[in-house]
């Protein structure tokens, strides 16, 4: 599911708010934190995750890993802080515009 830019100007207008749900260890983006974050995403819909200090090509990786794990849409990544969006098609919490 791809989704406008109004619609993704509208999530970081929701996520400015948000604490980090998930925050990545020294051991990066493993199988656990997917799951963890695939949790968190069909419960929340709307995701902060704070990445693991590295270099820029190594958060990218992580933001594969986490993105390619759950099917989620990269809505904002700022330095060290990436927000995650996945709709819950059976329960939805947040009315996108259109």
């Amino acid at each position: 599911m791809a989704i406008s830019p109004s619609q993704r100007r509208y999530l970081r207008s929701l996520a400015h708010d948000l604490h980090p749900v998930i925050l990545l260890g020294a051991k990066g983006a493993t199988d656990a934190v997917v799951k963890e974050l695939d949790l968190a995403l069909s419960h929340h819909e709307l995701v902060k995750v704070k990445l693991s200090g590295g270099d820029k090509d190594e958060r990218e990786a992580q933001i594969g890993t986490l993105i390619e794990g759950t099917s989620a849409e990269n809505v904002q990544q700022i330095g060290h802080i990436v927000v995650l969006f996945r709709r819950n098609e059976e329960d939805p919490r947040l009315a996108l515009p259109r």
